[in-house]
């Protein structure tokens, strides 16, 4: 090789190749990681020099031949890779290594309007040095590979049209800290502060995407998931659509429900027209939802809700399928589609179910969320009047149907809603659950607006986070995290921007937060127990019993404090009734783990003081936050012991934690036979969550007769589930045959479209 070669520098410079530079970085890189070799990165790296070159893209080069190397034998590459792709983006955040002071930091970005100026005001100099003395930007080395590219495609504060940088990661952790506790008393918030940020920067807390990338910036709507509820009229339809196009803007993930639309063929005005039905302002939703792509930080999406008896359901069901035309599909949005106690019955007794137009049945799709015994005597004495317009199918057909739809498509989601209801800490006589998200976890009350202004319309937003399983050693740490983040959430409530009046007033209102788990797989594997032989039954009650009841109990403190939620007389919790009071009893007959935590004492705290927040809990499927922590994602088993997930900048590649000491522990999805394992883990978890679960069905067909799945076993997996109380089912996956250590999964869901944890 020619010893005279020059490189260009990032600065423009010109300076002598020096190949012992190179080799030191990478070795720095290496240092204390297992199998890992400093020679292989530079022998796959391929570098073929000449004058001039780049040295940006000598170091792009470098980090895509370490992450090359990441395998089940080798992941550490996946830590030497990840420092490679931090040192290169400290240099381009700050043209060198060493991150500058925060107080400097913040000021140089609030000149450029990428921070929020507001912490200039909140905070003097002197409180950030003492918070850059806390700061520990070696925790930057402990990210995997996949985490950091995730961070540069969706989290630090960035130009996305010319590719630059502005921030580090350990920036964003204590500025989110310094964000949220701006409000607390000058004597304790430092403390706060430093308490959260060793939470999130050690990756015990994880926290979702719109905070992530949101909070410390200009933009100030940071709630995960917004439910709009949309009424049976042109004013309502539209705003609807205005308030989809507002949320979507800014990055949430979009829950309609749109059941109570008349059916095609009902009068208007009296007959002078009729209704053209649901699936044109169906398509006028999906566009809403499509106008925006939310900054560059994930496209729009949304999941709409009808009933199962709805009139034009046969039409309803199919609108994603690939068979049919343009005019007869919606395929651009996700379906929920809501079952109850009738139509389940009606299925095992081999009977009807009755499809009605909502504008043709008074008060019966109010009481199919508030009142179930109402709703029977109703459906039965329309389904008996001979002047009211009806449709009757086979309950197997109809649900064979449901189930056809949700097999091909794998995202016809099911709300059980009067599971919804009854096991709520909404009292759903004043407050009903009438819909779910995106992600079908989150269970709050709705009401339809009448326009844009409406000041009686309730849009529902989440505020997500998780605790991270594998970081707990201890259910008792649980206590410390919980006030953490219950008070941080509960503050972004308060701190955050609300594009639409009826989201603050519900927001202000009920206070709702949905905090949930990440890596449960490794949580299981950790504690040998699997999935599928009810091993670990126990293990899930009691984690779960403790993650509500200190959730519950810092809750209880925050109303101590600073008051209860405006209406939290709308609450069962108002009552003294508990989430341990309302599951269903068959979850006794699959764990019989008794109760660990005091109940009662928190009961009547509750009763006296209520509770800062109307909800607590909810497990989303956290698909791209669980790889900032290099953790598995929510409650899954993972597909194989490597994942391999598509992301806008290429290929990723996660090592599942702990694999080389866990490897015959960890139980993957494929190898599990059937779904009954994980839905009894799924009822065990709903037992406490006070929202519901971002919970998969999951089929192979290689395992049956055919490489066909039976249609029995997809309606007993239904049944089954709502036996348990289990309140919404979210993917259907299927294998396809691929390789799963090569499975590729797309950042999608809530989980990819929208309200991503």
């Amino acid at each position: 090789m020619n010893k005279n070669l020059q490189v260009t520098k990032r600065n423009g410079q010109k300076d002598r190749l020096d190949l012992d530079k190179i080799h030191r970085v990478i070795a720095w890189a290496a240092e204390g990681l297992d199998n890992v070799s400093v020679s292989q990165v530079e022998l796959k790296s391929h570098i073929q020099f000449y004058d001039g070159i780049q040295t940006v893209d000598i170091h792009e080069t470098l980090i895509k031949s370490a992450a090359d190397l990441i395998s089940r034998e080798t992941p550490d590459y996946q830590y030497l890779a990840a420092r490679l792709a931090i040192f290169h983006l400290r240099k381009k955040a700050f043209g060198q290594f060493e991150p500058p002071a925060l107080y400097d930091h913040v000021v140089r970005l609030v000149e450029l309007k990428k921070y929020d100026n507001q912490l200039l005001l909140d905070y003097t100099r002197e409180e950030f040095d003492a918070m850059d003395n806390f700061l520990d930007h070696s925790r930057d080395m402990d990210f995997s590979y996949a985490a950091v590219k995730q961070l540069e495609g969706k989290y630090l504060v960035q130009n996305r049209v010319t590719g630059e940088y502005f921030e580090s990661p350990q920036f964003l952790y204590m500025l989110i800290g310094a964000c949220l506790f701006s409000g607390y008393p000058k004597d304790t918030r430092m403390d706060y502060i430093q308490r959260f940020y060793n939470a999130v920067s050690t990756f015990k807390l994880s926290l979702p995407t719109p905070i992530m990338s949101g909070v410390r910036t200009p933009t100030r709507q940071f709630s995960s998931c917004v439910l709009i509820e949309c009424g049976d009229s042109l004013d309502s339809i539209n705003a609807t659509a205005s308030a989809i196009v507002k949320y979507v803007s800014q990055r949430a993930g979009i829950g309609i429900n749109a059941g109570n639309i008349r059916a095609i063929g009902s009068p208007i005005r009296g007959g002078e027209a009729f209704h053209t039905g649901c699936i044109p302002f169906y398509k006028y939703f999906q566009t809403a939802v499509k106008s925006c792509s939310q900054g560059g930080v994930r496209g729009g999406a949304a999941t709409l809700f009808y009933p199962l008896w709805h009139y034009e359901v046969e039409n309803l069901l199919v609108l994603k399928n690939n068979r049919g035309v343009e005019e007869n599909r919606v395929r651009h949005i996700d379906y929920g589609v809501q079952m109850n106690r009738l139509m389940y019955q009606r299925l095992i007794q081999g009977g009807n179910i009755t499809l009605f137009s909502p504008s043709d049945v008074p008060g019966l799709y109010d009481a199919f969320f508030a009142d179930q015994e109402k709703f029977e005597a109703l459906y039965v004495q329309y389904e008996q009047d001979p002047s009211i317009r009806k449709k009757t199918l086979k309950a197997m057909e109809l649900f064979s149907l449901f189930a056809q739809e949700r097999a091909g498509t794998g995202r016809i989601y099911l709300q059980n809603v009067d599971h919804c209801n009854t096991h709520s800490p909404f009292n759903p006589a004043v407050a009903p659950v009438r819909q779910s998200n995106l992600c079908l976890e989150i269970a709050l009350p709705t009401k339809p607006l009448k326009d844009i202004n409406d000041p009686d319309g309730e849009i529902a937003l989440c505020t997500l986070a998780a605790f991270n399983l594998g970081k707990v050693e201890n259910l008792d740490e649980l206590d410390e995290l919980a006030d953490l983040i219950v008070r941080a959430l509960d503050s972004l409530l308060d701190y955050q921007d609300y594009p639409v009046e009826a989201a603050r007033t519900s927001t202000m209102g009920r206070r709702p937060l949905g905090v949930g788990v990440i890596n449960y797989a490794y949580y299981l594997a950790k504690h040998g127990v699997r999935y599928s032989d009810g091993s670990a039954n126990g293990l899930t009650h009691k984690t779960f019993e403790a993650i509500q009841y200190y959730l519950l109990k810092a809750s209880n403190r925050l109303a101590q404090e600073q008051g209860a939620c405006p209406k939290f007389n709308e609450t069962t919790y108002s009552q003294g009734i508990l989430p341990i009071d309302t599951y269903k009893d068959d979850v006794n007959g699959i764990c019989d783990e008794a109760l660990h935590c005091d109940w009662e004492a928190l009961r009547e705290s509750i009763k006296t003081h209520g509770l800062r927040n109307s909800t607590l809990t909810a497990l989303m499927p956290s698909e791209t936050s669980s790889q900032i922590s290099n953790a598995t994602n929510g409650i899954e088993p993972p597909r194989g012991y490597v994942s391999v997930k598509a992301s806008k900048d290429g290929i990723l590649k996660q090592v599942v934690p702990e694999y080389e000491r866990l490897r015959d522990n960890y139980e993957l999805l494929w190898d599990i036979n059937g779904n009954d394992g994980y839905l009894q883990l799924v009822a065990i978890m709903q037992k406490f969550i006070d929202q519901t679960i971002s919970a998969n069905t999951n089929y192979d067909p290689s395992r049956f007769e055919g490489g066909k799945v039976p249609m029995k076993l997809l309606l007993k997996d239904l049944l089954t589930a709502y036996k348990l109380g289990v309140k919404t089912l979210y993917y259907h996956n299927t294998r396809d045959g691929a390789s799963d250590e090569n499975h590729k999964e797309d950042d999608d869901g809530c989980a990819g479209g929208a309200c991503k944890i």
